[in-house]
Formats: C-alpha cells, structure tokens, sequence
C-alpha cells in the first residue's frame, strides 16, 4: 500500500489559505461492504445527534497521520501501537469553523482490524451500515461525498 505523503496534503492545503487540520477514516469491514459509522451525543457542539466517521481536530504540531491514529484511538478504541494500516484512498474538503477558520479534513480509509469497537463520550451509539447505501445515511453531505468517490475508486475499472 502507498502510505498517502501527509506532509504533501498539508503543504498543498497550506498554499491554498488552509489554516487548520482534521483527520477521519472510513473503516470498513467485510472486503468493503460495510463502514462504521458513530452516532454524536445529542448535546454535542457539532452535528448533535448525527451519524459520522471516526474523525476529529489535528493539532497545529501534530502531523496529520499520528492526528489520525490518535482520533482512532479516543474514538473507536484503536489498541496502542496498532498499525495504522491505511487503504490507497485519501479525499479532502474545506470548511470554514465554528471559530472562523479555514480548515479542510482530510478523509482516509482504513480496513477494520477486528479489535472491539470502544466509543469514548463524544458518541452513544455506532453501527455497521451498508456502504452501498450511504446516501440513505444523514452523514454530512462533504462525507457522503468522501465515501461516494472511495466506493467509486473500489469498484472494477475505476482509476
């Protein structure tokens, strides 16, 4: 697998005006044909009571790969020292935050290692959806669209 050049994304988004980072993964299991997806507290400051994917903030001198696995960890349980272990796919989209600046996330893919799913209390729920059926989810539209064009480049023929 060709680990996505994390210092390229960043250094390309920097150029563009980009002032802060987020990181998320679509972990799938069962050769893709589902993603996990976790459901925000109803009393969350963004998207309360929504669905997503495991993602969150990156510092400003945290590299954007360890900004991952750390969101991974306190999302999902990711067991320390696990590897990272990321699928050939990386998409991106530019938001302006609560606070005022111009962030962009980045969303990878990553398929699931089996260990427990382990939500911290950013969440109350999480499940298995099918992937195909994304656009029936209440994701954001910025993710369906990540996970659209992942589906896309698994699927025979795709680039």
């Amino acid at each position: 697998m060709d680990t996505p050049n994390a210092r390229a994304l960043v250094e390309a988004a920097r150029r563009d005006g980009i002032e802060g980072f987020a990181a998320g993964a679509i972990v799938h299991r069962n050769a893709g044909s589902e993603i996990l997806l976790l459901r925000r507290r109803s009393d969350d400051t963004s998207f309360p009571g929504a669905e997503g994917l495991p993602s969150g903030g990156v510092g400003p001198d945290e590299d954007l790969l360890d900004g991952l696995a750390r969101e991974l960890r306190e999302e999902i349980g990711l067991p320390t020292g696990s590897p990272l272990r990321l699928d050939p796919f990386v998409a991106w989209f530019d938001y302006v935050s609560r606070h005022g600046l111009r962030k962009r996330q980045f969303t990878f893919a990553r398929p699931h290692d089996g260990s427990p799913v382990l939500l911290c209390d950013e969440h109350t729920g999480f499940r298995w959806f099918p992937a195909g059926a994304y656009a029936d989810s209440d994701l954001t539209p910025q993710v369906k669209d990540a996970v659209g064009r992942w589906l896309d480049r698994r699927s025979p023929g795709a680039p």
